[in-house]
């Protein structure tokens, strides 16, 4: 549509009378599937029948009597219109909802430019094209973040189209608008969802691998530890093995990022855990921060496993003493909370909730901060301040509970950082088994292993590395048992098929490439060996290690292990009760 829509020759454009008795007053040009830029159609569909232009015979604002002005005046869509005749193209009316959609009243309002709605984060881009729109007096629909009178941004789904009159002077411009926020909110979330849940994917199996070769290199340090003489090369050697745990250490942070921690949920009062924690979290923040709590009586347990929640609190206290460098209070306050219509706004089902709140008196963060603060290795500290893995820990920690981690922070206002749990949950409804053996926490060195088994006891290997193979044959072999290796679940069952081969574990990785897992594995050899014990290990915790009846009674060792650690395993799976299982009933019993 543009200034010479009504070349001498042209037919009428399509109209429809809106008085009837074939008096012709006002008439349109269809929209007929017309360009949509947005992502928002108010009737979920692009628009074919309302008009992209309209056309009016009596162009004035002063007829006010009739049912179509009580109609725009009732209706809950803000609408005006503008005169592109007038300097800056000022609003000549404005009705009631947009009104309230704005919060200015209508003495603001006309003889003013929209551009009164934007402010410092509207998109410079959108502007350019509504004004190119005006000039070239076509027809737009956008969306374009505007500000109330309170200065609060929304998000405004913008639909502006020329009124000329019978002679095709261009009178007005109209346009209608929709606060779509809410909706933009939750498309922000998800998208953020779907990034951070593609991180943790890459970041798992990236741990995964990185485990494996720490193995490998925390394996032959160890084997080099007895051959070793000297003090520097001893020194030498702890040094390295002091960085192999640092490193185990970061995966150990990466995974709890990934979802990827064992978990021992119980039911779990936050009140009384916070006040208990109180005095480690009081002498971690020093003399200079104090700490409030806001307890609400009366809150409901819920199922979370206490000692990862104690360390999701510590590091959130931690990066709200960090944010107040001159002091300050941080608040931790718990509440129940119910989410019914607004669950959606939080990602969670509908249900009660356990909020565990802190909240510093910090500087705050900007929108682009707040939005990558739970990614890994995302930091605003000074360099060697943080890591970066805090609140990725606790991100994946909240979501592995079936929670949902919240952060809301102002420049200038602090910050909170926001728990939510679910309350009186059931014991299927977080991730239980048992717990790897933990990372050394010390550098001493080992003393020798006394083997523990004996040349009848023989251990079938299973490892698809062939470095990580190799060392586990030659700490088994140290430790005096026969081994018997595989590369991979197909391999493993040729050797357990054989005649006169007696196996009395089955060590097996957890993740192997091919068809069947470790978990598979165990399960086709258990068919073939009931009584036959099965030892795991992996370099991250897959979910099917937590698949509940699965998950009962497995013995896993994770990577990197010491020749000490896998010692006190192999013992452990070779003497632990033997368990038959009632023929077609899958119900077992303990002998011995």
């Amino acid at each position: 549509m543009t200034g010479d829509r009504h070349k001498e020759g042209d037919a009428e454009p399509r109209g429809i009378d809106i008085q009837g008795e074939g008096r012709q007053s006002s008439h349109g040009v269809p929209a007929e599937g017309m360009p949509d830029h947005s992502s928002f159609s108010p009737t979920g569909s692009h628009g074919i029948r309302h008009w992209q232009e309209g056309t009016v015979s009596e162009p004035g604002l002063d007829q006010r009597g009739n049912v179509f002005f009580a109609a725009i005046e009732m209706t809950r869509m803000p609408m005006i219109l503008t005169d592109p005749n007038l300097p800056d193209n000022p609003i000549v009316f404005a009705n009631r909802a947009f009104q309230d959609l704005t919060g200015y009243e209508e003495e603001e309002i006309a003889g003013r430019n929209c551009r009164f709605l934007q402010g410092a984060n509207t998109d410079r881009e959108t502007v350019r094209e509504l004004r190119e729109a005006v000039v070239a007096r076509t027809a737009i629909q956008t969306e374009i973040l505007n500000y109330k009178r309170d200065g609060t941004p929304f998000w405004n789904a913008l639909y502006m189209g020329p009124v000329f009159d019978q002679d095709g002077k261009l009178l007005y411009f109209f346009a209608s608008q929709l606060d779509i926020t809410k909706r933009r909110g939750s498309e922000a979330a998800f998208r953020q969802a779907q990034k951070m849940e593609a991180i943790g994917q890459l970041t798992a199996g990236l741990a995964h691998d990185f485990n494996n070769l720490l193995q490998v290199v925390a394996g032959n340090l160890e084997l080099l530890e007895s051959h070793v003489e000297g003090e520097k090369p001893v020194r030498l050697l702890d040094t390295a093995s002091r960085a192999v745990e640092r490193g185990a250490r970061l995966t150990k942070q990466l995974l709890a990022f990934a979802r990827k921690t064992r978990l021992e949920p119980k039911p779990t009062n936050l009140n009384s855990l916070i006040i208990e924690f109180g005095d480690m979290l009081s002498s971690t923040v020093g003399g200079s921060v104090d700490i409030q709590f806001n307890l609400k009586p009366r809150t409901p347990p819920c199922l979370v496993d206490p000692v990862h929640l104690e360390m999701a609190l510590l590091n959130v206290v931690i990066n709200a003493r960090d944010a107040m460098p001159k002091g300050g209070t941080v608040t931790i306050k718990t509440a129940p909370l119910r989410l019914n219509g607004d669950a959606g706004s939080h990602h969670l089902p509908p249900g009660d909730y356990v909020a565990l709140a802190i909240t510093d008196e910090g500087e705050g963060m900007p929108p682009h901060v707040v939005e990558r603060a739970m990614e890994p290795f995302f930091t605003t500290k000074e360099t060697g301040k943080g890591t970066g893995l805090g609140l990725a820990m606790v991100h994946g920690f909240v979501q592995q509970s079936l929670g949902k981690l919240e952060i809301d922070s102002e420049l200038g206002r602090g910050t909170t950082v926001r728990m939510l749990f679910p309350a009186g949950a059931s014991p299927d409804a977080a991730t239980a088994a048992p717990k790897p053996a933990p990372v050394p926490s010390t550098v001493a060195r080992p003393q020798p292993v006394e083997p523990r088994g004996s040349v009848a006891q023989t251990i079938l290997v299973v490892e698809d590395s062939e470095d990580v193979l190799v060392l586990a044959r030659e700490y088994l072999t140290a430790l005096g048992y026969a081994v018997l290796t595989a590369g991979n679940a197909d391999e493993a069952l040729q050797v357990l098929s054989a005649e006169n081969t007696r196996i009395d574990l089955l060590f097996t990785d957890l993740i192997m490439p091919g068809g069947m897992n470790g978990l598979a594995l165990a399960e086709r050899v258990r068919a073939m060996h009931p009584d036959l014990p099965v030892l795991f290990t992996t370099g991250y915790n897959e979910d099917l290690v937590t698949d509940g009846q699965r998950a009962a009674g497995m013995d896993l060792i994770g990577k990197p292990y010491r020749r000490t650690e896998l010692a006190d395993r192999v013992n452990a799976a070779l003497n632990r009760p033997k368990i038959r299982r009632a023929p077609h009933l899958g119900i077992g019993h303990k002998e011995g």
